[in-house]
């Protein structure tokens, strides 16, 4: 069961004041709250480097990110590799070094084929080289930066084992399995009660907008919700809050969008663009 929220959470506060409110008292309220929310940098700084990428997350800490955000898949060997999509085509040269292996997949690939592509150079020529990491060495250059990890569970049915293999990788590090500092989520919410079924020292989020009485079973295996930036409202924020839940809201990059959520009392935003974000932050 997730750790009690306070009765009264800081983030809240910028939701229950209204809006109108622009004295002095009302913005110091605002400025309080908004130091709290979490920087989750999306698959590193992905507008700075190529996502998914040792250089981004490294980039993402330097930047003043607080979790690191990334997405695991299975390689056809069993291995766990950080790769959004499905197949290795828009982020590597997987085309042209193996061209009989299309479409491509993650799966279809053992960890040494894919180990072999550059997965920088379609960013830009300083990132040529760049290589697909491995969930073990991300979560090596998270730990050396004192960073959190939120890491993402891509399509995980189709990957068999693939729960038992990241609790195997992160049962025995004390440094994941305390003080909060690894979160697993996936729009396949039965794989987020699995890990904490599993490891409940780890926190659970689920992708997507549940509804509010989907929120009362959430709460039970899960601390947080990460909806779509667009369907975020206050009112989901005060359902979220109520329900002992944090909120978080992808993917924002742009000012206007991260004043908004800021105001309506979300715990952290995830963006390609950890910087403008902590910018953001330090001088609201």
């Amino acid at each position: 069961m997730p750790r009690p929220r306070a009765l009264f959470p800081l983030t809240a506060l910028a939701v229950c004041a209204p809006l109108v409110l622009a004295g002095p008292a009302a913005a110091d309220r605002e400025r309080r709250a908004w130091a709290h929310v979490e920087i989750i940098a999306h698959r590193g700084a992905s507008a700075h480097a190529p996502e998914n990428t040792l250089a981004a997350f490294r980039l993402a800490g330097r930047m003043g990110a607080d979790l690191i955000e990334l997405d695991v898949r299975q390689t056809r060997d069993g291995h766990l590799v950080v790769v959004h999509d499905r197949t290795l085509a828009r982020t590597t040269d997987v085309e042209r070094r193996f061209p009989r292996l299309k479409p491509w997949r993650v799966s279809d690939l053992t960890l040494k084929q894919i180990k072999s592509l550059d997965a920088g150079s379609w960013f830009g020529r300083r990132y040529r080289g760049e290589r697909v990491p491995t969930l073990a060495e991300t979560l090596r250059v998270v730990k050396a930066a004192r960073l959190k990890a939120l890491v993402e569970l891509k399509n995980p049915e189709e990957y068999p084992g693939v729960t038992r293999r990241f609790v195997s990788q992160v049962k025995d590090d004390s440094y994941w399995t305390s003080y909060e500092r690894l979160t697993v989520q996936s729009f396949s919410w039965r794989y987020v009660r699995a890990v904490n079924d599993a490891l409940p020292a780890v926190r659970g989020t689920v992708l997507g907008r549940p509804d509010s009485f989907e929120l009362l079973g959430v709460r039970w295996y899960a601390e947080a919700v990460h909806p779509a930036k667009g369907t975020v409202t206050a009112e989901y924020v005060r359902d979220a809050h109520q329900r002992w839940l944090d909120i978080y809201a992808y993917t924002v990059n742009d000012e206007e969008t991260m004043l908004r959520l800021l105001r309506y009392g979300v715990d952290g935003i995830t963006t390609d663009r950890p910087d403008l974000l902590r910018e953001l932050r330090q001088e609201s």
